[in-house]
């Protein structure tokens, strides 16, 4: 049942009328208004935390695609108004091993990401009639691992949100770094990246969380990452995507991108 999983006690999400739930929404409002984020602690129970870590070590180890790219900070290569030595178009790499919700339906990852009153909550804090739960069967919920040397670089979000659930640290590094509105929709201040992939930026902040902790980010002018990890201990980070409009899916080419296949798994394939 949900109440074996998330901390109802802490976090009303069952009760959309009540006082408390208003009073935590109010919450993760401000929170959002002044940082940008919010953070749950202690969203998973304790014990819901180690099942769910045991049963995604090993699945991590046995089967999780491993996804090494190159990127500029934009995820995209198709700027053209700077040049190429320009420190914005730096090359930067990220590693991570992945499980997608095809593999893990099962899990409390799920049971967490398709409980409807988590959408609910969602749309209430962001100021959204309704958000809707990805298509994708693979992209819906994902988790990632990062291992010692690996991190998430530099970069900005394509979506207006990032809702992530961390379920283990490492034991050094891991990280979450980020630098509030370091561009906008009008201004994409090459000269203030530059400043950030140099180490030259002072405003830079860090984000100390717990397993167990439900974090909603808004990353998509805000430049974020996760440290290298260091130390034999994994970092394992759940990651929901959430739509204000229905059936969003990923094509075939972003499957194969992210993924290394396009295709869901077959009940043959999961066992």
């Amino acid at each position: 049942m949900i109440e074996d999983l998330i901390n109802l006690d802490r976090f009303p999400l069952n009760d959309p009328n009540g006082e408390r739930y208003q009073e935590l929404v109010s919450r993760c409002q401000g929170d959002l208004a002044e940082m940008g984020m919010f953070s749950l602690d202690g969203f998973l129970r304790n014990d819901a935390l180690h099942r769910c870590v045991k049963e995604l070590s090993a699945r991590l180890a046995a089967e999780a695609y491993t996804h090494r790219r190159t990127h500029n900070i934009y995820f995209d290569d198709r700027i053209t108004e700077i040049p190429p030595q320009h420190p914005a178009r730096q090359r930067l790499e990220t590693v991570n091993h992945t499980l997608c919700a095809d593999q893990i339906p099962d899990n409390p990852v799920c049971q967490i990401y398709e409980w409807s009153p988590l959408a609910d909550f969602l749309s209430a804090t962001l100021g959204k009639e309704r958000l809707h739960l990805m298509a994708d069967p693979l992209a819906r919920a994902n988790v990632l691992a990062y291992r010692h040397g690996e991190a998430l670089n530099w970069h900005f979000d394509r979506s207006e949100f990032t809702t992530t659930l961390l379920l283990q640290a490492s034991e050094s590094g891991g990280i979450f770094q980020y630098r509030r509105n370091l561009r906008s929709q009008d201004d994409p201040n090459y000269s203030g990246v530059a400043a950030l992939i140099e180490d030259r930026d002072p405003s830079v902040q860090t984000l100390s969380l717990s397993p167990g902790t439900l974090n909603v980010f808004k990353g998509q002018y805000t430049a974020h990452r996760i440290t290298p990890v260091v130390g034999r201990k994994e970092r394992i980070v759940a990651v929901y995507s959430f739509y204000d409009d229905p059936g969003v899916t990923f094509s075939s080419e972003e499957r194969l991108g992210f993924y290394g296949r396009k295709e869901t798994l077959t009940m043959n394939d999961r066992m």
